[in-house]
């Protein structure tokens, strides 16, 4: 254990918390839509680096680099795959899901959106949503506090499920206490601690690479075109991108439609620097430590390569950027789970609408601690797999399930509801059979999830009566209102 290692791991832990005690006393009055959307105020900078910041997690840090690091550039792909659909969802989903969700009876979650797009007092599109959101954050959070474990275990020495108890602690209280915009500026400071620190390490490292550990990188290792899996996996996990809740709700909640070019330019640029250097990592790492098997089994090649190249402060400060990484994305997972369950559960289903501003918090904050504990439960149990498989098997039941009829939402006129319930039900059961039976292939599941999931959903549309004229002409006013306040990033 290095004293100035945990001196400056207990600092950083204690500034996030302080901005979680500041929103609160600040935002102490507001109420749901300020909790869950930051009053829909967030600025250019803010939104981009936290919806980036809220997808890369700890895997951008540990398990991509060290999955390159292990098994070649063939993982390349998975940079190239999420590099490409993040940029296509700043052109096509942002502008218009946040011109949708205000015209939608100024929508704050995902579920919310849906139903108010089809004008439908039925609560089945809300509560199939909602569970989908519960079950997927959680095991997403889990790989989130799984990862502090790693990291608090290694560095420090402490036993790996104190550590994800510590850890979660911190996490749900800048949660509980701040809300969305809390979560917005940790993921703000965090998204430049991650950038940071993944820029400086490959560098030097760069510069002490072991000649006999390059000599004894077999040549397939270098091959990026080994197998068509791991291209058609690769640009699979792109998908993710369009059915992400955590991340698309910061389109939501950007403060002007202006500034959504600026927001798109800063956040395509930021993500693009992160895919790369983490990639350098795995590559690098493999140069300059050689195959190990434990950097392999525990995603260890950022946090080794750190710890042998620079002094305890500096490695602290690198290091720090796990938790950052980590934090930056449990957090949003435990937020949007929570106002899923508060506005699309609790408020219209058992509490009929009843609920006040202050019911809705305290709701929204139970669901915080309770998604919490089970993913401690699911993180701290040893057979629970790596963190990349954790965070593989939540982004696709996402992707596959919500993707394909948000993109239908908000570009076809015809959709209806009964395609939208199909979609995402068609998504969801097909990612998890294939996922259980089809696995063996080498195809990530969302890339045949995701377009069943598209091909369901157009089907039972055309098959079914079009949507009535309230939900055309929500369409008409929602895509004026978008060319109205310029929110195109194209021109």
């Amino acid at each position: 254990m290095n004293i100035i290692e945990v001196a400056v791991f207990v600092l950083y832990l204690i500034f996030m918390l302080s901005i979680g005690i500041w929103f609160f006393m600040k935002d102490r009055d507001g109420g749901e839509k300020t909790y869950f959307l930051g009053g829909r105020a967030m600025g250019p900078w803010v939104t981009a680096l936290s919806a980036g910041a809220s997808d890369m997690s700890a895997w951008v840090l540990m398990g991509l680099p060290t999955s390159i690091y292990a098994l070649g550039l063939g993982q390349i792909w998975i940079s190239v795959g999420l590099a490409f659909g993040y940029t296509l969802s700043w052109f096509f989903t942002a502008p218009r899901l946040r011109s949708f969700s205000i015209v939608a009876n100024d929508s704050i979650t995902i579920p919310q959106y849906l139903s108010n797009r089809f004008k439908t007092n039925t609560m089945a599109l809300q509560i199939i949503c909602a569970i989908v959101f519960l079950v997927a954050y959680t095991v997403y959070a889990a790989s989130s506090i799984k990862a502090c474990g790693i990291l608090f275990n290694t560095v420090i020495g402490i036993d790996a499920q104190l550590a994800m108890y510590l850890s979660a602690v911190i996490i749900v209280s800048y949660t509980f206490l701040g809300g969305f915009s809390a979560v917005c500026w940790t993921d703000f400071f965090q998204g430049l601690l991650i950038l940071a620190a993944l820029l400086i390490a490959p560098i030097f490292a760069s510069s002490m690479v072991n000649p006999e550990h390059i000599k004894a990188i077999p040549p397939q290792y270098w091959n990026p075109m080994a197998n068509w899996q791991d291209i058609v996996s690769g640009f699979g996990w792109g998908l993710g991108y369009f059915g992400m809740p955590h991340i698309i709700i910061r389109f939501m909640s950007l403060e002007s439609q202006k500034e959504m070019r600026k927001s798109a330019i800063i956040g395509i640029s930021w993500t693009g620097l992160i895919l790369i250097f983490a990639a350098m990592v795995g590559i690098i790492g493999r140069m300059y430590l050689g195959l190990d098997e434990n950097i392999n089994k525990n995603s260890l090649v950022f946090i080794s390569m750190v710890r042998n190249i620079f002094p305890a402060l500096i490695s602290g400060v690198l290091l720090s950027a796990v938790l950052a990484a980590s934090m930056s994305t449990a957090d949003s997972q435990l937020l949007s789970a929570a106002s899923s369950f508060a506005s699309d559960v609790y408020k219209p289903v058992i509490r009929g609408n009843k609920a006040t501003d202050k019911e809705m918090l305290w709701a929204g904050r139970f669901v915080v601690l309770g998604i919490a504990f089970i993913a401690l439960l699911i993180a701290s149990n040893p057979n629970s797999g790596s963190i990349m498989s954790l965070v593989s098997n939540a982004w696709s039941v996402f992707g596959a399930t919500f993707g394909p009829t948000i993109m239908l939402s908000l570009y076809w006129k015809r959709f209806n509801l009964a395609g939208a319930l199909a979609g995402i039900i068609s998504g969801a059961v097909i990612d998890i059979a294939w996922l259980v039976t089809m696995s063996h292939t080498g195809v990530y599941e969302i890339v045949p999830a995701f377009f069943a999931s598209f091909v369901v959903a157009y089907i039972v549309t055309t098959m079914t009566a079009p949507p009535s004229k309230e939900v055309e002409e929500l369409f008409d006013e929602a895509v004026n209102y978008e060319e109205d306040n310029e929110t195109s990033i194209i021109k």
